[in-house]
């Protein structure tokens, strides 16, 4: 059973995304949240799986809470905007992707089950072109901050893989190897690099300057 935690600070989308998540079979809203704080607090208590965090809210929001999230949940930051100016941060901060809140009810609970899984939300290119942009503004590239040098070789063509958005489908294709060795290698850089998920991979892959923005 996936369990979740709802931080929005509006009832009315807090209420709608509760009775489609409920209605799943293998999931189940453990707690509400108004704001961040309340987002972080309820998600010490309850450990939920996922936390669909709304990047918008008074007092704490969507940014500060994912960085406070304490380690377990996996959190999917909701907002209205496709490029949200502050998603790319919330991805650095640790979140496993984002949805617009227009987001079919269908999208939403696949993404859901996704996250719970491990995986991020890579997908649809619009998460990619956001990460290209806001990787430039963030800093100027830097290897020696995320100990690239930890990697092999292959880890590294992985890694800018990855950076792309490239399933390991994908990256196998490319690299002429099999999916599940492709796997292998991606866990294995998430692993050195002590990245969350295939997220922050991505954007360790734009910040350390492996992957130019324009390469997608």
């Amino acid at each position: 059973m996936i369990k979740l935690v709802l931080a929005d600070d509006q009832a009315l989308v807090r209420a709608g995304f509760k009775a489609l998540l409920d209605a799943q079979p293998d999931m189940t809203v453990v707690a509400e949240a108004a704001d961040g704080a309340e987002a972080v607090r309820l998600s010490r208590e309850h450990e939920p799986d996922v936390v669909l965090m709304d990047i918008r809210m008074p007092g704490t929001d969507g940014l500060a809470a994912t960085r406070q999230m304490p380690p377990g949940p996996r959190v999917i930051i909701l907002t209205t905007f496709e490029l949200d100016e502050y998603v790319f941060e919330a991805l650095r901060g640790g979140a496993s992707g984002f949805l617009v809140k227009d987001t079919e009810p269908a999208e939403l609970i696949q993404a859901v089950r996704v996250v719970a899984a491990g995986e991020a939300l890579l997908s649809p290119s619009v998460t990619r072109r956001l990460i290209a942009e806001y990787a430039t503004r963030a800093k100027e590239p830097s290897a020696a901050n995320h100990h690239l040098d930890q990697l092999t070789d292959r880890e590294r063509e992985v890694l800018s893989l990855v950076g792309t958005g490239k399933t390991n489908d994908e990256i196998a294709a490319d690299l002429f190897m099999s999916p599940a060795t492709a796997k292998t290698h991606v866990s294995r850089a998430m692993m050195k690099l002590h990245a969350r998920d295939r997220a922050q991979l991505v954007v360790i892959a734009y910040e350390s300057g492996l992957v130019k923005p324009g390469w997608l």
